[in-house]
């Protein structure tokens, strides 16, 4: 029999933490528990989850910090859990490196197909294709983006991104001169059907073009009414 999958849950209200154990255990996940942010911290090095829902309103270290710490040493999918449903909270979370944000209150099978639906795409994530790539990096004049190791070399300086840009890059440039709406940007990069507002694309496109100029061999470009593309100008 197949290992089960383990999810952390982090929530400082236990009720509400023990019933979503309920809902995962029938469904044949293993759970663990911690209800604040440093414990998170700790079940996180211990438990090695598959995947973490992580409450945002917690005492101490909060939920925005924790996924932060989280995402220093790993990419295992994080769905943040809030009672704040504007916009700025959701792609705050998700410039953060979440992967899905629930708003409270949320119906239990839902919350179920979203974990099942962030792991599976996780698990079945295809590799983009790679021009002139090692492993998991592309190159073009100026620029080198790792996904190995997340880092990003930019007119022969490191460049501090949030995993989310680092990765809406590569995937722009291992995918040259094609055009991406931003709903299928959404798909790829954070792994499921965002439903919903698509402005946090235009604010990761944003804050890449503030670290990163185009140049006369290649620009970050808006197809306008459609979405983005990275235009290489001299082939």
């Amino acid at each position: 029999m197949a290992d089960r999958q383990k999810i952390l849950i982090v929530d400082d209200d236990s009720n509400i933490a023990e019933l979503v154990s309920l809902y995962l255990m029938k469904e044949c996940f293993e759970t663990s528990i911690a209800y604040d942010g440093e414990e998170a911290l700790l079940e996180f090095e211990r438990f090695s989850p598959d995947l973490v829902l992580l409450d945002l309103m917690l005492p101490g270290i909060d939920g925005y910090q924790v996924c932060r710490q989280i995402r220093k040493t790993s990419q295992v999918p994080v769905i943040m859990l809030s009672a704040k449903g504007e916009t700025f909270d959701k792609v705050l979370g998700l410039e953060l490196g979440a992967d899905d944000y629930m708003v409270k209150p949320f119906d239990s099978k839902e919350l179920v197909a979203r974990v099942r639906a962030v792991l599976r795409r996780r698990n079945n994530a295809e590799p983009a294709s790679e021009p002139e790539a090692k492993g998991e990096q592309v190159s073009y004049k100026d620029i080198t983006v790792n996904k190995d190791n997340y880092t990003v070399k930019y007119m022969g300086e490191s460049v501090d991104m949030p995993p989310k840009e680092l990765e809406l890059l590569y995937f722009l440039m291992s995918n040259p001169n094609r055009v991406f709406s931003r709903e299928q940007l959404l798909d790829r990069i954070w792994g499921y059907e965002y439903a919903g507002d698509t402005r946090t694309v235009d604010v990761h496109i944003k804050r890449l073009r503030e670290k990163i100029k185009d140049t006369d061999q290649w620009s970050i470009a808006t197809v306008w009414g459609v979405g983005y593309k990275f235009d290489l100008v001299n082939r």
